[in-house]
C-alpha cells in the first residue's frame, strides 16, 4: 500500500466550515475510484494550507490520479500548485472495521 500526502497553500485562509464545503463538492469524484481506499480531508488549524491524505493499494493506482490534468483541476480550484509526499504503508490498522492490514 501507498500513502499519499497531497498539500497546497490557500490564497487567503478559509473557515473549517467553508473547506467543509468545498471538499463535499468533489468528494464524490473520488468514491469507487480504482485502487483507492481512503481519502481523508485535511485543513490546517490557520485554514492557509488543505490537501488529502490518500491511501491507495499501490503506486501505480496512486499514479493514475495524479497527472497534469489532476494538477491543473487542483491548480484551478485553489489557487496553488499540490506537493506530493509519497509514503510504503506496510501497515494500517482500522478500528472502524476492527482490522489489522498488511501488504501482500
Amino acid at each position: 500500500m501507498i500513502t499519499v500526502i497531497v498539500e497546497f497553500k490557500l490564497p487567503q485562509p478559509i473557515s473549517n466550515n467553508h473547506a467543509q464545503d468545498i471538499f463535499l463538492s468533489t468528494a464524490p469524484k473520488y468514491q469507487g475510484m480504482p485502487g483507492l481506499i481512503r481519502k481523508y480531508y485535511f485543513l490546517t488549524p490557520d485554514g492557509t494550507k488543505a490537501g488529502g491524505i490518500y491511501l491507495w493499494q499501490s503506486r501505480e493506482d496512486a499514479n493514475s490520479l495524479y497527472t497534469e490534468e489532476w494538477k491543473a483541476f487542483v491548480r484551478s480550484k485553489y489557487g496553488s500548485d499540490p506537493t506530493l509526499t509519497y509514503l510504503e504503508t506496510p501497515v494500517v490498522v482500522d478500528n472502524v472495521l476492527n482490522e489489522i492490514i498488511a501488504n501482500e
